[in-house]
């Protein structure tokens, strides 16, 4: 694919849009969390289109260099059950 100068202004034109956007629905998501997690907070919130509901999860996660110190266990024996695969992202920025 050719570097279509137009195409790279608009892909960079609309990454900042949604990251403005992103930024604005993570100040609102914050500010219901607040209320819901207040005294007697409410956990449901209702607009006119759209209905949002606060809910929390406990999320565990295994510190696998600390397990693997502790277990004896030496870089080239996780080196052995570790997968690689390529991974491609695209990566704008302003000029």
């Amino acid at each position: 694919m050719k570097n279509d100068l137009n195409n790279i202004d608009t892909l960079g034109t609309l990454l900042a849009q949604i990251a403005d956007l992103e930024k604005q629905a993570s100040a609102i998501k914050d500010g219901l969390k607040d209320a819901a997690t207040a005294p007697n907070g409410s956990k449901v919130f209702e607009g006119d289109l759209f209905k949002a509901t606060v809910v929390e999860a406990n999320r565990s996660v295994v510190d696998w260099k600390q397990l693997s110190a502790d277990l004896g266990i030496t870089a080239e024996q996780l080196a052995q059950y570790t997968k690689t695969t390529a991974v491609f992202s695209v990566k704008v920025t302003s000029r």
